[in-house]
């Protein structure tokens, strides 16, 4: 009999839902905090179910010898080391439709919050002092309100603002043109957002992207008299920068439910007029806790008892028979993914996804989910197989597979095409009798890459001179190259050079190499190869 503990709080009708699986289960919802004593008993469990006060380690998962599954009750998964549970062959499952209402809901309520002031007017009449003529606010009606994501949580604000009668900007670089005019929503760049809303809203992950994204200078360029809510991640708003534009005036007013360092007990915009605080509190409901905690006991369940995988960050959505064999296609389908995705900046239209041999037999729903997950990841790190392809949707972007007999010198292989207003992006790779998974076709250019964590992309004019321009670089500035891989359209014609490195390469080296003026391109990329 599979065995489960909960070591932080989970409802009652979660703990029930593996008993009448036949599931054993201890509920200790205290334990999470105590690392030392997690550590020394997690060696009897199956699976883990947590939120977020439990510290998933190095250290618990190596004491973790029989552990199959952990399940996160939420959607942010920080508190895991998910490349430690990889490696030790553990599933990481989360939940991550299970608070979208209400975190949107909160995100509207501290934006009332912020433009009647509220929270300062109900302090006041707590004291007696009936200061009415002090807490003059604003209507929301008519106003420009810029939402900065239009994913699951941002589209569903979105739709309340509208119903609000205001008027709604969308920065998203996966929403189309389509999918904003169902939304009812302007799609439009972040700087004109910035210029011409009234309120801001944030609904992004924390990525090396999104990281700081509101700066001391894009504060500068909003409209006097703006409000800023963030309800997202902390760390997406220039904190201290935002308490300048406080005490100025410049910057109306703000509400903030998550800070750059939480628990937040001190802060550049505690204690400042019109600022509303929260602690975190964006999923913070009875209905989101219920469902959170009903949807990770179902998930871990099902894994323990069927074999099946729900909402897997670090494996497929595929039976356990056929993981052995689809395993180094998968992992082949998400690079092919992360290649288009980190090579494409504008909105993406369309995915289109080509079966060939021995791969067109498998789970292509499986393999189509490694694809899109593989492309989405670079905007929104916490997607995972089973969620990709509903946010793909929701944001307008067809999705289409082809399948067909084998047609050439491989076994099989995948080639994926990604269309956006300008341009299209093709890349193609198989698996070899090793299994390791490889690029052999990139623009219509026939290569055979070995895929590292660490790679160049580069492009020029075919000319001589370009192997040794690129050795010489990383060399003298010790980048050391574990593979090279060339491939040319035509004599003099377009070429394309695959440099799989041992490190990260320096942004100076990449600078260096631009400077040449040799390369059209020149492009680091980055792979799970874990």
């Amino acid at each position: 009999m599979p065995k489960v503990l909960i070591s932080d709080k989970l409802s009652d009708a979660a703990v029930q839902i593996f008993r009448d699986r036949g599931i054993e289960v201890d509920f200790e919802p205290d334990l999470g905090k105590d690392k030392d004593k997690l550590a020394e008993v997690i060696g009897q469990y199956d699976g883990l179910a947590i939120r977020s006060a439990t510290k998933v380690t190095p250290t618990i998962l190596k004491n973790a010898t029989n552990l199959k599954v952990i399940g996160r009750a939420g959607i942010g998964t920080d508190n895991i080391d998910k490349e430690a549970a990889s490696k030790k062959g553990v599933i990481v499952m989360n939940t991550p439709f299970g608070n979208m209402i209400t975190t949107a809901e909160h995100a509207i309520a501290m934006m009332f919050a912020v433009a009647r002031q509220i929270p300062e007017a109900s302090e006041s009449t707590h004291a007696g002092k009936w200061e009415k003529s002090k807490f003059m606010g604003t209507e929301l009606t008519g106003k420009t309100l810029g939402v900065i994501g239009a994913g699951n949580i941002g589209g569903i604000v979105c739709d309340r603002a509208r119903g609000l009668k205001m008027k709604v900007l969308a920065y998203d670089p996966f929403l189309g043109e389509e999918k904003a005019d169902k939304m009812g929503v302007e799609k439009v760049e972040l700087d004109d957002l910035i210029q011409r809303a009234d309120f801001i809203t944030l609904h992004v992950p924390k990525t090396e992207q999104t990281a700081n994204m509101i700066t001391a200078e894009r504060i500068a360029m909003m409209k006097p008299g703006v409000r800023i809510i963030n309800c997202a991640r902390g760390g997406l708003v220039d904190e201290a920068a935002l308490a300048e534009a406080l005490k100025s005036g410049h910057v109306a007013g703000a509400a903030f439910d998550v800070f750059a360092e939480e628990p937040a007990k001190e802060n550049a915009l505690f204690n400042l007029p019109n600022v509303v605080v929260t602690p975190h509190l964006g999923a913070a409901t009875t209905e989101a806790q219920e469902n959170v905690a009903l949807q990770v006991a179902e998930q871990m369940a099902n894994y323990l008892l069927t074999g099946a995988v729900e909402n897997a960050l670090n494996m497929p959505s595929v039976t356990a028979e056929e993981a052995k064999v689809m395993g180094p296609w998968v992992k082949l389908a998400g690079h092919l993914g992360s290649f288009t995705g980190q090579m494409t900046d504008e909105p993406i239209k369309a995915i289109n996804i080509l079966y060939d041999g021995v791969v067109s037999e498998m789970n292509l729903d499986a393999l189509n989910c490694g694809v899109v997950a593989g492309i989405m990841k670079r905007a929104n790190p916490d997607v995972n197989m089973v969620s990709a392809p509903v946010i793909a949707k929701e944001r307008g972007i067809q999705i289409s597979t082809t399948n067909q007999d084998q047609s050439g010198a491989f076994e099989g292989y995948i080639k994926v095409t990604v269309v956006t207003d300008k341009r299209e992006r093709s890349v193609a790779g198989t698996v070899f009798s090793d299994g390791k998974p490889r690029f052999i076709q990139i623009k219509g250019i026939n290569i055979d890459a070995e895929i590292g964590a660490n790679m160049l992309y580069t492009t020029n004019e075919d000319v001589p001179g370009i192997i040794g321009l690129l050795g010489n670089t990383m060399g003298k500035n010790g980048v050391n190259i574990a593979n090279f891989t060339l491939g040319r359209a035509a004599v003099g014609g377009e070429a394309i050079a695959l440099l799989y490195v041992d490190n990260p390469i320096p942004g100076d080296v990449l600078n260096t190499l631009e400077g040449t003026g040799q390369f059209t391109q020149v492009k680091p990329l980055e792979f799970d190869v874990a």
